[in-house]
């Protein structure tokens, strides 16, 4: 039931997470392979040396977010259930790195204020050491609490995002393998109906097929959260579609679940472009990728709570548009 590979990833964070900063790549070099792949949120991209992870990630979030502490929501273990994998287990922790932010990080200036990032990791475990993670994080929504606003305004809200109304995402035990069989087969569900639209029905009556009729939408900043079908429909589903052409989906890179939750991330997912509006943002005439990682909660034979990481840093990037560096023009509010 995982439970070494478990095991593996949470001494790592312990690790990680009480080394001084200087120390943060000796202290925790014993639990990563050495053909080690990262792939985090714009600017960081992929990496393939992990003492670069800690000097370009690692040690400058912990130099800025002080007395920093994970308080992870999500946590599980299961097989890569996508059928042209090697079926190699995937360990995945999601919630937020809390501290105090009390120094500039990548030009996001200091408040001396509790500061969330939130965040989801996938880590691949083979032969007792993480061999690959896929890093996502919500670097906007850093921005957002520090006063300062990248996007117009959003259709969703924008909050510090809970966790599992159910509070039992972290799985740290044993699971049921028949609960982890329902909860893949609910998001295979969902993605091979997303990707044939259904054009003889409305899109609440669509989405009814897949969710909850009180489901949640955790979505990045620049979208927001959303609540209910209809919600769902009307401040991210609608708009999404109506923003963009020429979808191509790429495929994912893993795709697993253990007990009621589950997930997935490619790189990229989709490949798309925007037609206007979608974001307040124009029409550029190019293609764009997009990462995501999506984390779910079932309920039933459905899907009650969506965990969204996009990176739209990177997206917007291959618009022409620097979000990092267009921040430095937004006033604080």
């Amino acid at each position: 039931m995982f439970h070494s590979e478990k095991q593996l990833v949470r001494d790592y964070y312990q690790q990680l997470d009480t080394s001084l900063v200087d120390n943060i790549a000796d202290s925790t070099a014993t639990y990563i392979a050495d053909d080690y792949l990262w792939r985090g949120y714009h600017p960081f991209n992929e990496q393939k040396d992990y003492s670069q992870v800690v000097a370009l990630f690692w040690q400058p979030l912990r130099q800025s977010f002080k007395h920093m502490q994970r308080r992870e929501d999500i946590f599980m273990a299961g097989k890569n259930r996508l059928p042209d994998s090697d079926g190699g287990v995937w360990v995945v922790s999601m919630g937020h790195l809390m501290g105090l932010l009390d120094e500039p990080w990548l030009g996001i200036p200091a408040t001396g204020k509790m500061t969330f990032l939130r965040y989801c990791e996938f880590h691949k475990v083979a032969n007792n050491k993480i061999v690959e993670s896929a890093m996502f994080f919500d670097i906007p929504h850093v921005m957002m609490q520090a006063g300062l606003n990248p996007f117009p305004p959003m259709t969703g809200a924008q909050l510090v995002q809970p966790g599992p109304m159910t509070h039992n995402g972290l799985i740290y035990d044993e699971s049921d393998p028949a609960e982890g069989d329902k909860t893949i087969a609910a998001i295979d569900f969902m993605v091979n109906d997303i990707g044939n639209w259904q054009n003889d029905m409305s899109l609440v009556d669509e989405l009814r097929r897949s969710w909850c009729e009180d489901m949640i939408w955790w979505g990045p900043t620049g979208i927001g959260a959303t609540y209910t079908i209809e919600r769902y429909a009307k401040q991210h589903s609608g708009p999404f579609r109506a923003g963009f052409k020429d979808r191509i989906f790429n495929g994912h890179i893993c795709r697993m679940a253990e007990g009621e939750f589950g997930g997935f991330f490619g790189w990229p997912n989709l490949t798309l472009e925007p037609t206007g509006g979608f974001m307040g943002m124009p029409a550029t005439g190019k293609p764009g990728d997009m990462r995501v990682i999506d984390i779910y909660r079932r309920q039933g034979d459905k899907l009650a709570e969506n965990w969204i990481f996009i990176d739209f840093l990177h997206f917007w990037n291959q618009q022409g548009l620097d979000i990092l560096q267009r921040m430095t023009d937004v006033p604080r509010t």
